[in-house]
């Protein structure tokens, strides 16, 4: 039985700057060496191994083309390399939506023998403050928080419906959701 061979920091280090000279067979060894403890890191973030997977596949692009970046006295190489993962990671966490409606229409058919939410709302003293509240709003802001909270539109779907950036919604939602706490005294 062949005994595996520990790779070392300065090990990781040298093929590092053997993979920023476009050395293919070292970034081989560079993979073999420290891809099982970033699936690890990327696995434990997204959850999902196909996200992982993909994720993992990213993180070797960037590890190809950004391997001349790396300063040894800046990071221990193994701390590089998971800061991009876990960078990688992140950044598809906050790219994923979540599972529309059109995706799953079976979470629609959820039988219910109670009024829905927005019924019961409808129904209640409290429903006519809020609705006085949102009153309150300019036009366009209502009609935003509206269909964010009440028909679960994202940022992104209502920044390309009313022609804003994202960054706009985003800041009159919150705006607006403090007008409307200040309004309902809470």
């Amino acid at each position: 039985m062949q005994k595996l061979q520990q790779t070392t920091a300065a090990d990781l280090v040298v093929l590092l700057q053997r993979v920023a000279s476009g050395d293919k067979p070292a970034f081989q060894r560079l993979y073999a060496a420290t891809s099982a403890k970033l699936y690890g890191i990327v696995l434990r973030i997204l959850v999902r191994r196909d996200l992982a997977d993909e994720a993992l596949q990213d993180v070797y692009i960037r590890v190809w083309e950004k391997a001349g970046d790396y300063d040894p006295s800046r990071a221990s190489p193994i701390t590089w390399l998971a800061t991009i993962a876990r960078n990688r990671a992140l950044d598809e966490v906050r790219r994923v939506r979540p599972v529309s409606t059109e995706e799953a229409p079976e979470v629609m058919q959820i039988a219910a023998d109670d009024p829905d939410a927005f019924e019961q709302l409808a129904s209640s003293q409290d429903a006519k403050r809020l609705r006085a509240c949102l009153d309150g709003l300019e036009p366009e802001r209502r009609e935003i928080v509206v269909l964010a909270y009440f028909n679960g539109l994202s940022r992104e779907e209502l920044a390309a419906r009313f022609g804003r950036p994202e960054g706009t919604i985003k800041t009159w939602i919150h705006r607006s959701l403090a007008q409307l706490k200040a309004c309902l005294g809470q």
